[in-house]
């Protein structure tokens, strides 16, 4: 599977897919833009303004100023995003298929939820998530129906010291023509539809995972999802068949993925949710799904701390949950926040020693970092009503308990 023959020439190569039986050319990735004096103005130029430099004519005949332009992007993005790919002579795609990619810190996570020796990626891209899942398999399969794509990280993989077989194929085809059992199967569904629009629902993405789910099972024991952060987990739930996890993945408060592992041979009744944090020092916070339906919330006013759960654990939706496993008190049904006169170190979000004051009290020009929760106003407009600035050390939150409306200020 994957064997490919290649006879490059100075301009193309052409590749022959034994699979697909198929003769496709390709451009190599041998290409003009690993020059040397290249390379050397793409690194000096790494913080020029981009749009200065894409009106200014190439200096190289070889290469565009585009393509130029394209690389030196992506070597920023590496630089927030995906460190490890910060080597000499790494080559970027299309600004889309960087965005689309995982994070470093993001893929890390993932490897450690599946293992084995045999690892099949049907949706690779850019190849991120599978260059830190593979190194738990003895055997490693991406495909990627994108020539380009498969042509860049086969590369970049070889660059990196890393081997796996590359299928350029469309997952269908090789979903009907492929009869092996894999010990973990990845998939990672294109999230934008005909007209470029984000899309979320299980029956919108490409491919549809309610279509395959049935044909992953029979050949895989571990299917590992990628969703949106907007999709529904209850939802979730009662669509997928033999959930056994489902991961809330958030990257410094902000939620950026929601990971589902099924396991085809174990439909537990128990599905474990678990709400990550990462590149944080906040704890994981972890439970059965079947614990939301027996949870209740005890409400109180206003003690002496303020405790405000992160995003994965508020998208967890455990919000009676939370009252009840760290024995903190709810502000409100709809105020997710809690309170306790007694600190919790191990929470997962802020914990804020706060008082209630008075609106009289907010002085014009004061400076705070501004929390609107369960309030008609939104943070912008507090600021503007009071003449607030925003930033500092001191919080403000514009809150409601179930006496009404109050305004809560960090001691």
């Amino acid at each position: 599977m994957g064997n490919f023959k290649k006879i490059f020439s100075p301009e193309q190569s052409v590749k022959i897919c034994v699979i697909c039986g198929r003769l496709k050319k390709t451009k190599s990735v041998e290409n003009k833009i690993l020059l040397p004096e290249i390379q050397r103005f793409i690194i000096a130029n790494l913080k020029t303004d981009l749009h200065a430099l894409l009106l200014k004519k190439s200096p190289f005949s070889e290469v565009s100023m585009r393509e130029i332009v394209r690389q030196i992007k992506g070597k920023n993005t590496a630089e927030k995003k995906m460190p490890f790919l910060l080597k000499e002579n790494i080559i970027f795609p299309t600004k889309i298929s960087l965005e689309q990619s995982s994070s470093e810190v993001a893929a890390k996570y993932k490897s450690g939820l599946i293992s084995g020796k045999k690892f099949l990626d049907l949706t690779c891209g850019f190849g991120i998530d599978a260059y830190f899942i593979s190194e738990n398999f003895e055997e490693n399969i991406l495909v990627e129906k994108n020539s380009e794509l498969v042509e860049i990280v086969e590369h970049n993989w070889k660059i990196l010291g890393k081997k796996a077989k590359f299928v350029n194929q469309d997952l269908h085809q090789f979903l009907k023509e492929s009869s092996e059992f894999f010990d973990a199967i990845y998939l990672d569904p294109a999230r934008r539809n005909e007209s470029e629009k984000k899309v979320f629902l299980l029956e919108d993405l490409s491919p549809n995972v309610l279509e395959i789910q049935e044909k992953l099972m029979q050949i895989s024991d571990k299917i590992l999802l990628k969703l949106s952060p907007l999709i529904d987990l209850k939802y979730l739930i009662s669509t997928l068949k033999n959930i056994a996890e489902i991961h809330i993945v958030a990257v410094k408060n902000d939620v950026k993925e929601i990971l589902v592992l099924i396991r085809s041979k174990e439909k537990s009744e128990k599905i474990k949710i678990k709400a990550a944090n990462l590149e944080t020092d906040e704890p994981d916070f972890q439970f059965n799904f079947n614990e939301l339906n027996h949870s209740k919330s005890i409400y109180s006013e206003p003690e002496k701390f303020i405790f405000i759960p992160n995003s994965a654990v508020l998208k967890s939706g455990a919000f009676d949950l939370v009252s009840e496993k760290f024995g903190l008190k709810k502000l409100h049904p709809n105020t997710h926040l809690y309170t306790s006169n007694q600190i919790i170190k191990h929470f997962p979000g802020r914990v804020l020693e706060m008082k209630t004051i008075d609106s009289q009290e907010i002085k014009k020009g004061e400076t705070f970092n501004i929390i609107s929760k369960n309030h008609p106003l939104k943070p912008e407009e507090i600021k503007k009503k009071y003449g607030l600035k925003d930033g500092g050390n001191q919080y403000l939150i514009f809150t409601q308990t179930e006496k009404g409306k109050i305004i809560l200020k960090s001691l």
